[in-house]
């Protein structure tokens, strides 16, 4: 019986180590301690799941906020039954590319429709541009803060509790220094719609 080389053999160590017992306990420790996160963040109400707090959802009606452009397409991939598959991704023009400037004119266009009571406020930049993920779940407190108006007068209620809703889907700066706030638009939406 031949021996395998002492390269070979190290490097059977090397993958049973880091590719099945490292990952192994890794992920036996997230599902012990962090279970929700372990799992996708996923948003369950009354056992009905609305999505990943992790992922954008687009909404486009005046009654709930707005995240990010996505480019979403249904053409591309099927399941086994041939059944339409949601893709995302971000656009990949550049900032320089006219088809950019049409879909940020336009996006510009549709805000300032939908909020005539800001006039010619500036409109914050995450409204009118895509993130690099093409699904990034949050937008900045001022993106959140320029719909107040809108969100209020679609669903019937004050500024103030928009406002409050905004503060409890905010997520702050780690340890008040580190990152950017952030508000995340799916649970606002639940909020807002009596869900969460």
């Amino acid at each position: 019986m031949k021996l395998l080389p002492r390269s070979a053999l190290f490097l059977l160590i090397f993958i049973l180590i880091c590719g099945v017992l490292y990952t192994g306990v890794v992920t036996g420790i997230a599902q012990v301690f962090f279970p929700d996160k372990a799992n996708g963040s996923i948003i369950e109400v009354d056992g009905k799941k609305y999505g990943s707090e992790l992922l954008a959802q687009q909404y486009t009606d005046d009654a709930h906020m707005w995240g990010r452009i996505m480019k979403l397409d249904v053409s591309t991939y099927t399941d086994e039954e041939g059944n339409r598959l949601l893709y995302s991704a971000p656009s990949n023009l550049s900032p320089a590319s006219p088809e950019y400037e049409a879909l940020v004119a336009e996006r510009v266009e549709k805000i300032k429709a939908a909020h005539p009571e800001k006039k010619d406020t500036p409109i914050p930049v995450d409204l009118v541009t895509g993130s690099g993920s093409g699904l990034d779940p949050h937008i900045s407190l001022a993106a959140a803060e320029y719909q107040v108006e809108r969100l209020a007068r679609e669903n019937g209620i004050t500024e103030d509790a928009v406002r409050e809703i905004i503060e409890r889907c905010t997520q702050h700066r780690f340890l008040g220094i580190f990152g950017e706030e952030t508000v995340n638009v799916l649970k606002v939406n639940l909020m807002l719609d009596g869900i969460l």
